[in-house]
């Protein structure tokens, strides 16, 4: 494999790229060469990073306030994965405790509550808040965040405890 070589009147410089072994930089500083051609990051382009990370954040965010529709499927998702995360639950915890009678009930309910109850509580909390510009974008994501652990993860996990260990008391009752 051939090494690439600068072509002769460039300058490596004008390209972003300096050389460990320069001698010119400063002492702290050193920079990897590139030699495929790809610009080297500077630390004008990290200061510039943040800034232009929050603008795209916030065309987003006017976007998802503009589109309505694309919001109902975002919401959709989260109630899906949260029936997801239930029916999960509740085949972990059915083998676990070794129950073996009622599985349409445990799996009918443990897929339409998660699912009802993260749709319902995504859009009192975030979404209508969000579309009455009572929120701001950060307390929008931290609610997001917290709806989509506590109606997703929680409460189908622990509704599977419920409804799986109530059963398997009953057969060892019974």
């Amino acid at each position: 494999m051939a090494a690439l070589k600068p072509k002769p009147g460039a300058d490596l410089r004008d390209a972003g790229v300096v050389s460990v072994g320069d001698g010119e930089g400063t002492e702290d500083i050193k920079m990897a060469v590139y030699s495929h051609g790809q610009p080297t990051p500077s630390l004008r382009d990290a200061k510039l990073g943040r800034p232009m990370v929050i603008e795209i954040i916030e065309k987003n965010f006017e976007y998802l306030k503009r589109e309505k529709t694309s919001n109902i499927y975002g919401t959709l998702l989260l109630g899906t994965t949260a029936a997801l995360s239930g029916v999960t639950a509740n085949f972990i915890f059915r083998y676990c405790f070794k129950v073996k009678y009622d599985a349409l009930k445990t799996y009918a309910s443990l897929t339409t509550l998660p699912f009802l109850s993260s749709v319902v509580t995504y859009k009192l909390f975030v979404t209508d808040a969000l579309y009455s510009d009572n929120i701001s974008k950060e307390n929008c994501v931290l609610r997001s965040s917290l709806v989509g652990v506590a109606c997703g993860v929680l409460y189908p996990s622990a509704l599977a405890f419920s409804k799986n260990g109530r059963l398997a008391v009953k057969k060892q009752q019974g």
